[in-house]
């Protein structure tokens, strides 16, 4: 239980997939000008890694792992699909995308509305493709492990967007100089958010 508790807490503030990877900036910074849209997108994104990293930890290890088709039958044991992981990786995260997009049409039009393209862009978005290459990489040896990576990963993802949208909705009402408004601003304050949260690399988990 130690340990599930300890990679989520590191998934959501040592690893933050924003400030540590700068994973899944376009739709950060595109869709963080309020927050209802950003506590959308969070949601979504939370529940995209918390369903295709499980399913691709399920793929890696039992069909495209060197050796993992041996469940299947001892003649395969030297078969070696690895070189598809990309391919399949994305496919499973574009299907759920889908998913994502059809409910939240259904249960939400204004949300739907107010995300637009954003949306059907999370299939792109590299932070969804980075939880299963580190889950890929940091070999998790359960399929809980890989689950709670990515729940605190989305978390972490949630967190940064809608950090930022609270402080850019405020930051209207203050006298930025002209130059630095919209963007400018916001690269700023993610760098600052960014070393802020470097302080969590002491945490000893």
């Amino acid at each position: 239980m130690q340990d599930l508790v300890n990679i989520f807490v590191k998934s959501i503030f040592v690893d933050n997939m924003i400030f540590a990877y700068f994973l899944g900036m376009c739709s950060y910074l595109a869709v963080s000008k309020t927050v209802k849209t950003a506590v959308g997108l969070g949601a979504a994104v939370i529940f995209v890694l918390g369903i295709t990293v499980p399913i691709n930890y399920l793929l890696e290890n039992y069909v495209l792992k060197a050796g993992a088709l041996t469940w299947f039958s001892e003649d395969l044991a030297d078969v070696d699909l690895s070189f598809l992981s990309f391919i399949m990786f994305i496919a499973v995260i574009a299907s759920m995308v889908q998913l994502v997009e059809m409910i939240v049409e259904k249960v939400s039009p204004a949300l739907y509305g107010a995300l637009g393209i954003f949306l059907p862009l999370i299939a792109v978005n590299c932070s969804i493709l980075g939880g299963a290459l580190f889950m890929q990489e940091r070999q998790y040896s359960t399929i809980t492990e890989a689950t709670v990576f990515a729940l605190g990963s989305g978390v972490g993802w949630f967190l940064a967007i809608v950090a930022i949208a609270a402080i850019r909705e405020k930051i209207r009402y203050s006298n930025v100089p002209a130059p630095l408004r919209g963007l400018g601003i916001t690269f700023i304050i993610t760098g600052l958010m960014g070393i802020a949260f470097m302080s969590f690399m002491g945490i000893q988990l």
